[in-house]
């Protein structure tokens, strides 16, 4: 299927490795040009290479590196995309992370850089293409939150965060609708990917996780980033025209959630 995709300019957040990688991997195999951004250099570097080999043709990638979680490290990569390649139709919002224990154990600290560091960059991100986005014929918005955003698990920080990314997904939809700016939401299960959290919790504990995988994940095993990549690319086309202020699981049925 031909997702319509080709010479759109996209910006994703967080993209070095994961899933942020993944959606601007699969963004550049529909012929997207792309903006990547993360804080580690060397990272940055890595994935570059990997993309514009990818992208097969000079001009495809562009890479920018930025704290996002700073409002300049945000207004930074808007502004360098949009004199590199002259515009933006897609904005996907991957930066998170959340740390801290239960109610009592968790400080004030870890609850503001739960939000500094997940809620507020997909906030400032999002404002700073919007008046871009409007001159887009199609412009999107995407937001990757959890399915722990949608019923009770993971972190109580990280619940509370990507259940708040949710809820501005869907009021950003609304609001944004009558300027033909679709926002949607993503919402992966447990992903495995070298580097990430689930990669570090297997090294740690590998009989744990087994035991977890047997108990908790229908399909027998983890879901994988580019399986994310593919759906975000999807919501991003004008296949997914009529799909606004939904949150899409992607989860191989991880998620007890009816709705």
């Amino acid at each position: 299927m031909d997702l319509k995709l080709n010479d759109k300019i996209a910006i994703v957040t967080g993209s070095s490795k994961g899933l942020g990688f993944a959606s601007a991997k699969a963004l550049v195999g529909e012929g997207c040009r792309v903006t990547i951004c993360a804080r580690n250099a060397a990272q940055l570097s890595e994935a570059e290479t990997e993309l514009k080999a990818d992208a097969g043709r000079a001009g495809a990638v562009l890479t920018v590196q930025a704290d996002v979680a700073k409002p300049d490290g945000i207004a930074s990569v808007v502004a360098r995309t949009v004199q590199e390649f002259g515009g933006l139709d897609i904005l996907v919002n991957n930066v998170g992370k959340a740390g801290g224990g239960g109610i009592t154990a968790a400080t004030d600290d870890d609850w503001r850089a739960a939000f500094d560091r997940t809620l507020y960059p997909a906030i400032r991100a999002s404002r700073a293409a919007v008046p871009y986005l409007r001159r887009s014929e199609a412009g999107v918005i995407i937001i990757i939150a959890s399915i722990w955003g949608r019923e009770s698990g993971g972190l109580m920080t990280y619940n509370a965060v990507k259940a708040a990314e949710i809820s501005l997904g869907k009021s950003m939809a609304q609001q944004l609708a009558p300027e033909g700016i679709r926002v949607v939401t993503v919402a992966p299960g447990s992903i495995l990917f070298s580097g990430g959290s689930w990669h570090r919790r297997q090294q740690e504990d590998p009989e744990g996780i087994a035991k977890f995988v047997e108990s908790e994940l229908p399909f027998g095993r983890f879901g994988r980033a580019e399986e994310v990549g593919a759906v975000v690319a999807f919501l991003c086309s004008p296949r997914a025209s009529w799909v606004s202020g939904a949150c899409i699981p992607v989860d191989g049925c991880q998620s007890r959630s009816l709705i």
